[in-house]
């Protein structure tokens, strides 16, 4: 059962997805398309190229590391959620008057 303060987690669409993917491509082949074509030497090519390289690996591991503590986070929020909601249903206010 959801409350009332729970945000709603939305999927993400199809198009926003493919938006999303041709974006990364168009971004990494230009790129990869100006080192080719920049008028230097071949080594200054090549760090660009494994910089490149580095940039897009740590960007994917960012994205995965980002993800990954929201969900965390979402998780540890609905279980102490459903803890709270447990401890209110099990409370019995007149318990002690009554006793």
């Amino acid at each position: 059962m959801s409350s009332p303060n729970e945000v709603p987690q939305t999927a993400t669409t199809a198009a926003f997805f493919l938006q999303a993917a041709i974006a990364f491509a168009v971004s990494l082949a230009t790129a990869c398309v100006g080192i080719l074509y920049l008028p230097i030497d071949p080594w200054q090519r090549g760090f660009l190229a494994i910089t490149l390289l580095f940039l897009t690996s740590s960007t994917f591991t960012l994205a995965k590391v980002v993800r990954d503590r929201q969900e965390l986070t979402t998780v540890r929020a609905r279980i102490d959620e459903a803890r709270v909601d447990k401890l209110i249903a099990e409370h019995d206010p007149f318990n002690r008057v009554a006793g």
